[in-house]
Parts: C-alpha cells; structure tokens; sequence
C-alpha cells in the first residue's frame, strides 16, 4: 500500500469517517474572522490585530480546504479506482452555490433600496467568482474574494489530480509553494497597480491551498519519519506553529510577502496534522466541543453572512457590537437551516443512490454471449 493512501484510510476511520477535528479547526478560523470584522464596531476599539486575525483565519480556511478536499478525493481512488469529476463537481455546486447565490440576491435587493453600496462591476465579478482579480470592491461583497479562490481551486485541482495523478499533483503543489512567494515580491515592487492583489490572485495565494494538499499527499511519508513524528509528538511543538504565525506581524513586504506568510502556511499545516495525529487532550476538548463543531459546521454560512452586519464604516445600529454579532448568529442559522441543509441532503441522497447503483451493478452475473457459449459447448463435446 502506497503512503498516502494509508494516509487516507487513516484519516477516514478517525471519529467514524469524519474528521472531527477540522469542524473545530474551522471553528477556531471563522472564530478569528468575525473577531477581526468585529473590532472597530460599537464599543470595540479597532486593533492593529484586527488584519492579522483576519488573514491567519482565513489561512486556515485555505490549509484545511487543501488538505481535505485532497484526503476526500484520494479516499475516493482508493475506494473506486478513480475520481469521478463529475460527482465532486455536482457535490461541490450544491455545497456552494445555493447560500452563495442567495447571498448576492440579498446584496441586489438591498442595493435596490439603497441600503448597501454595490456596483453592477462589484456584482459581476462576485456573480462570477473572480473577487480575487478586483481589488476595488465594495464591502459588502468584498469577502468574496476568498470563496473565489476556493472555487477555483475545486475546479482546477481534481483535474490535476487525474490527469497527473498523486505525484504529478504533488509536484504542481510544491511549485506553486516556491513560486508563490516569488510571484507575491515581484508583483509587488515591480507591478504596483497590482499591489492589492498580492494576497488575493489565485496565482498568489494557491500555495497556501497546496500546502494543505502537500500534507494531505504526503502524510503517510512523513508520519513513516521518526524524528517528524518525534516532533509533532514533542512538549514544545505548539511554539513552532505560535512562531509561524508571529510572523504575520512583521509588516516589510519583503518579508511578508516573500517569507512569513509560507511560514503562517507551514505552522497551520502543522497543527492540523498533530490534530488528526496526535491531539492533546486539552486541544481536543477545544477543537471537538459540541460548540465549536457547531460553529465550524455553521462557518461557511457565517462568513457569507457576517459582512453584511461587522462593517466598522457603518454608523447604522445593526452594525454596533454586540447587536451585528447576534444578527449574525441569527441569520447563519436560518442561511444553513433553510437554504444549506435541503441542498447537503439533496447531495447525500445522490451519493447514497449512485454507491448503491454502482453495488448493484458489481453483483450482477456476467453472462456470456450465446454464440460464445455455444461454441464451448461444442469443443467441449468434440
């Protein structure tokens, strides 16, 4: 069995086929975005912090993405043979599109009646998942530029895996964690228009989504290592990731263009792979409470949604903390009652009628032709 689909079927029989401790890792990320929006709002000071909390969470978004999306799609080869395209892309459309869509419909009818600002190139660009490529945006849909990332990572990375398989994809990943850096400084100092889109284009930030995928490839190669698991296993461990991340503090783009933001990536790897290896009991109370399931479960509906109310331009009382945090909540909720669940069941029914299809197709007899079978009857008789 090759390392990384042992990899994969280990990640698979952790808390009974999910990976109970990513719903709290994205807890934890969604967590440091909504604090980072909410500073500035009501009687909350604005805090230099509010960007690094900000970007870290958001960070651990990309990581988490990369590495399960490739874990879920390496379980799959293994299970069936192949990567059904077809079946990720229609699993992923009805995961995203339906709160996404209702979102920017909310956006359009609030424009409408002029109570948010939004150009129709604002809209276009959202509509159509390129955010990343439009740096002046409105900030109602300005936090939309993740989700495009995330998209267009879920339509170019399966086919990579498919047409270059594991190795072919795991060097695509590796080149885009050297590059990226490289592309993020270049454009920088030498592109100046495209300065706001250093730490949005695709090009810019993939290396932060491969990171996840690198790990999630090569989790078994490196679990094999003595001294990597002696670190993950180490008392001190977590001051590597806590040291990754204070780099995001120094603000020379040089520096943080070029060199602490693949460490912020290396340091979130990290820590999801001791979660899912070895978790602590106490980042284990943490990261698999109930209630930081539940916000990670909730966390796609509460980043779509929380734009709308943690606006510290706005002057409105629905934008004042602590009303824009329990607006939030409220409205998460109902998003992922009414609009996210029917589609997730929609999904899991398809899924379930297309395993038992393909199970009833794997017990059928094979019959031969009759001709065939006639004429072996006949030899058998000569």
């Amino acid at each position: 069995m090759s390392p990384h689909l042992a990899s994969s079927r280990a990640v698979q029989e952790t808390a009974n086929g999910r990976i109970a401790a990513l719903d709290g890792v994205r807890g934890v990320s969604i967590v440091l975005v909504l604090c980072a929006h909410t500073l500035g709002t009501g009687i909350l000071p604005t805090g230099a912090a509010a960007h690094v909390l900000a970007d870290l969470g958001v960070r651990s978004f990309f990581v988490v993405s990369g590495f399960l999306i490739t874990t879920l799609l390496l379980r799959e080869r293994g299970r069936r043979g192949q990567i059904s395209l077809r079946g990720f892309y229609l699993r992923r459309s009805l995961r995203i599109f339906p709160a996404f869509y209702a979102y920017l419909g909310v956006v359009v009818a609030l424009r409408a009646i002029g109570w948010v600002a939004a150009s129709d190139r604002d809209l276009a660009f959202a509509a159509t998942y390129t955010m990343n490529f439009h740096a002046e945006r409105a900030w109602s849909v300005g936090h939309l530029w993740s989700l495009a990332v995330e998209e267009q990572f879920y339509v170019l990375w399966p086919i990579t895996l498919v047409v270059l398989r594991t190795r072919g994809a795991l060097v695509v990943a590796l080149a885009a964690i050297a590059t990226a850096p490289v592309v993020r400084t270049a454009l920088w100092y030498h592109a100046p228009a495209l300065q706001a889109l250093t730490d949005q284009a695709f090009p810019c930030v993939f290396d932060t989504l491969a990171t996840g995928c690198v790990l999630a490839i090569s989790r078994g190669w490196l679990e094999a290592s003595a001294r990597y698991r002696r670190a993950l296993a180490s008392r001190w461990f977590w001051a590597i990731p806590v040291g990754c991340a204070c780099a995001l503090l120094v603000t020379r783009p040089w520096f943080s263009l070029g060199i602490s933001m693949t460490l912020a990536n290396a340091g979130v790897a990290l820590t999801i792979h001791r979660c899912v290896w070895r978790p602590s009991p106490a980042v284990t109370r943490v990261l698999e409470h109930p209630a930081m399931i539940r916000v990670g479960v909730l966390s796609y509906s509460l980043y779509l949604w929380q734009q709308l109310f943690l606006n510290r331009h706005s002057t409105s009382w629905i934008a004042a903390f602590p009303v824009n945090a329990i607006c939030v909540a409220i409205v998460a909720a109902v998003s992922y009652r009414w609009i996210e669940t029917p589609f997730l069941r929609l999904s899991a029914h398809l899924t379930r009628r297309k395993s038992s299809l393909e199970a009833t197709t794997a017990t059928l007899p094979v019959l031969a032709p009759r001709r065939a079978t006639a004429t072996i009857t006949a030899a058998a008789r000569a």
